[in-house]
């Protein structure tokens, strides 16, 4: 077959080659390796949203070979591979590299289960990455192309007596085309980590009767206490009927039944729910629905699903902010990063057991949801996030190159992607919608991260908004925001900081934290480890852990609606993790985290303004160059001071309103007085600081001394400060801020505000 590689660049790759092949020399192992062989090998039913009973699973020791694409068919294979385990992962049992130029091939044998002439066997694949090209007994049965959505093949034209041999062509181009790809790359390093290639989720046979079911999408609607769900199947030979069935806690409270005509394939049907129990992080109830495909009265088909009582909405809350609502309710998601990358088995966990183990960590620290970053998973870790109450932002896997189709915050145009290049984009965000739909616990789609291939943002976003209405859209994920969808959305490392919310748009931090700690003997490769701001204990990751907390939680009083922390586990070279990589080590145990994290979950009150930042309004200060910052007096009476507007900027910055200019490498020094008619416990300062180091005086007190850290400063940053009647009084205050510069291109800005949290739980 021709390959088509969307827009693919053509440049020298023997060197990138060269540095992949010595990543796969570095070896680390979880405490579930040791356990998995070809016999147990991920041997749990795969698709609960739609369980049958009758299936085979085809995991296990597969034949594979490595070959150049153009070869049509391998004369022999080199050896055994361990499916579903990448073939450059460990646990697959090869670990190597295939690239653009070589295709990956599988063979396996089975027996087919014993069937009539009019009952079906269909072959299923949980994921291939990226091009899947599938043999029955020497015939192509069909192809796939998309790496983390299922695919099934009807084989039963294909079958004989006997085994049947198996054979699937799987290419994978990783970062030398634009498919969706996360973060793979040929060379990794930093945040983008070792390819992916091939089968890397269950491959498994059901039999079906000529008739069947072949697709269940279930939507909630708390307001009328209805479930709506949509069945489609095979396109019917006779009549028949449709019959559906709820449970709750194994008691039957509601069903259904529907004819069917001869050669329909879809119908819709509803169900009124009693009683209705809402699903939610504290009380995650699932209702188990039975659907039946009968004809003459006798079940032809019959399969599994279920489904959760949950609208997830925006709405005002009581301090008129629009906030990212659930069931009606105001609930602030506190998340981690979920990137889902293994050190043995790189997307695949080495089972069911160690897939959760993250999920069930995430849940002791005391986070409510976790953004599943750039990858998506097999349908069993959704139901069990759906089964604990994790609520779930799934991303779109990205796919560009580092450069091109890369756009950064500033840039005022999208990436221009190839026709070809979007149409596949847009096949995949498509069937990953629909795979996913049906699980309750997925609240917000997120189609773009950052820049990272970002294109037709306006016309993508309202097709994801129109598609799916019953859950929110975040597009992009930080960087170029584009004024649609229903978030608006920071990063900033370290931070945190935020946006304020708009009339018609909640509010959230989707990256911040990032905080870097290499531990010993639990580090993957002996390279640069790297995280956005990197410690050398746990003593001092615990403080600025801490520190971090108490800063996002002053920020609920400015309207913020979510926060998802960077990251749950340590990722390659990337130690940015609660975890270390291996999941040996957590370096903040629950203990430590939940106290810290539990006011994130309580009312706020009401900010105030003690003195404005600048973002949208100059505010004015007096200014001098290399002057004491500490002096309390009155800066009017001596000739080194005058009065300026802020922001203050060395160069052209992007992200600040015009203010005034800073001059290159001086010291600047600020001051302003204000008063109080009370003194607040908490006081909050609203910053940005950009390519420099600032001290804060209150009343001649030092209250902070800060520098910049992390990336690129794109947004204000917040921090709190406790225990502000130490520096304040009633009446005439004084401020007094030095500045000084790291290097020529330095920014600076700063506001003073106040916030409060309740005792009382917000949900």
């Amino acid at each position: 077959m021709k390959k088509i590689v969307f827009a693919l660049i053509l440049l020298p790759f023997l060197c990138i080659a060269q540095k992949a092949e010595d990543v796969l020399k570095f070896s680390l192992q979880t405490p579930w390796a040791k356990d998995v062989n070809p016999e147990n090998v991920w041997n749990e039913y795969p698709r609960p949203q739609m369980k049958r009973d009758n299936w085979k699973n085809l995991n296990g020791l597969w034949k594979y070979a490595i070959l150049p694409v153009s070869e049509e068919f391998p004369a022999r294979f080199q050896g055994d591979i361990l499916v579903p385990f990448a073939v450059e992962s460990e646990l697959s049992r090869v670990k190597k590299l295939v690239g653009k130029d070589n295709n990956l091939w599988y063979q396996t044998n089975f027996t087919v289960p014993e069937h009539s002439r009019n009952e079906k066997i269909h072959l299923n694949f949980g994921a291939v990455d990226w091009e899947a090209t599938v043999f029955l007994n020497g015939e192509k049965v069909g192809e796939h192309r998309g790496g983390f959505t299922p695919f099934s093949l009807d084989i039963t034209p294909y079958l004989k007596r006997g085994r049947q041999t198996l054979t699937v062509k799987v290419w994978d181009p990783t970062d030398a085309g634009t498919q969706p790809r996360g973060k793979q790359v040929a060379d990794p390093k930093g945040i983008w980590y070792t390819p992916v290639t091939g089968i890397w989720q269950t491959v498994w046979l059901e039999k079906t009767a000529e008739d069947h079911i072949t697709t269940v999408k279930n939507t909630p609607f708390i307001d009328d206490a209805l479930l709506r769900s949509e069945i489609a199947f095979s396109n019917l030979s006779h009549d028949g009927t449709l019959k559906v069935t709820a449970f709750s806690n194994g008691k039957e409270i509601a069903s259904s039944n529907l004819e069917l005509k001869q050669g329909q394939e879809k119908a819709g049907f509803q169900l009124n729910i009693p009683d209705q129990v809402l699903w939610s992080p504290e009380n995650p109830h699932l209702y188990d629905l039975e659907i039946q495909l009968l004809k003459n009265g006798k079940i032809v088909d019959k399969v599994y699903s279920y489904f959760g009582m949950r609208k997830i909405g925006m709405g005002k809350d009581e301090n008129g902010y629009t906030r990212i609502l659930l069931n009606n309710k105001p609930l602030f998601q506190f998340g981690l990063l979920d990137q889902g990358w293994w050190p043995d088995g790189l997307y695949t966990a080495p089972s069911r057991e160690a897939m959760m183990y993250d999920v069930e960590m995430t849940e002791k620290w005391g986070f409510n949801m976790l953004r599943k970053h750039v990858k998506v998973e097999p349908a069993v870790f959704y139901y069990e996030c759906d089964k604990i109450g994790m609520l779930v932002w799934q991303d779109m896997p990205n796919g560009n190159y580092f450069q091109d189709l890369r756009i950064q915050a500033w840039e005022e145009k999208d990436a221009e992607r190839p026709r070809e290049s979007a149409q596949q984009f847009e096949k995949e965000l498509k069937e990953m919608m629909d795979y996913l739909h049906t699980f309750p616990s997925i609240v917000v789609w997120v189609p773009f991260n950052e820049g990272w291939g970002q294109y037709d943002t306006e016309r993508v976003t309202e097709w994801v908004e129109n598609y799916d209405p019953s859950r929110l859209t975040d597009s992009p994920s930080g960087w170029t925001d584009r004024g649609v969808g229903d978030i608006i959305d920071v990063h900033l490392y370290p931070g945190p900081g935020m946006e304020f919310p708009e009339e018609n748009r909640a509010a959230i931090i989707g990256e911040f934290g990032g905080i870097g700690w290499a531990v010993d003997d639990h580090i993957w490769w002996n390279k640069k480890n790297w995280g956005y701001l990197t410690l050398q204990d746990q003593e001092e990751y615990k403080e600025r852990f801490t520190a971090m907390m108490r800063d996002l939680t002053g920020l609920k009083s400015f309207g913020l609606s979510a926060a998802i922390y960077t990251q749950t586990t340590d990722v390659e070279g990337e130690v940015n993790g609660l975890m270390t990589y291996d999941r040996m080590v957590s370096k903040l145990s629950p203990e430590e985290t939940r106290p810290l994290i539990a006011p994130l979950y309580k009312k706020p009150g009401n900010f105030h303004t003690i003195i404005p930042d600048s973002e949208n309004e100059p505010n004015t200060w007096m200014a001098a160059y290399n002057v004491d910052p500490a002096r309390t007096g009155n800066p009017e009476k001596t000739g080194e001071w005058q009065k300026q507007k802020a922001p203050f900027s060395s160069y052209d910055n992007y992200f600040l309103p015009g203010g005034s200019t800073w001059k290159t490498r001086e010291d600047l020094s600020l001051f302003k007085a204000f008063d109080l008619d009370r003194i607040p416990e908490e006081i909050i300062l609203r910053y940005y600081l950009d390519k420099a180091s600032m001290k804060v005086y209150l009343n001649g007190q030092l209250v902070t001394s800060e520098k910049h850290e992390g990336g690129r400063k794109r947004h204000y940053r917040n921090q709190l400060i406790s225990n502000a009647r130490k520096y304040l009084k009633k009446g005439k205050n004084t401020i007094a801020i030095q500045v000084r510069p790291q290097n020529k291109d330095h920014a600076f800005d700063l506001g003073l505000y106040t916030a409060e949290i309740k005792d009382e739980k917000e949900f």
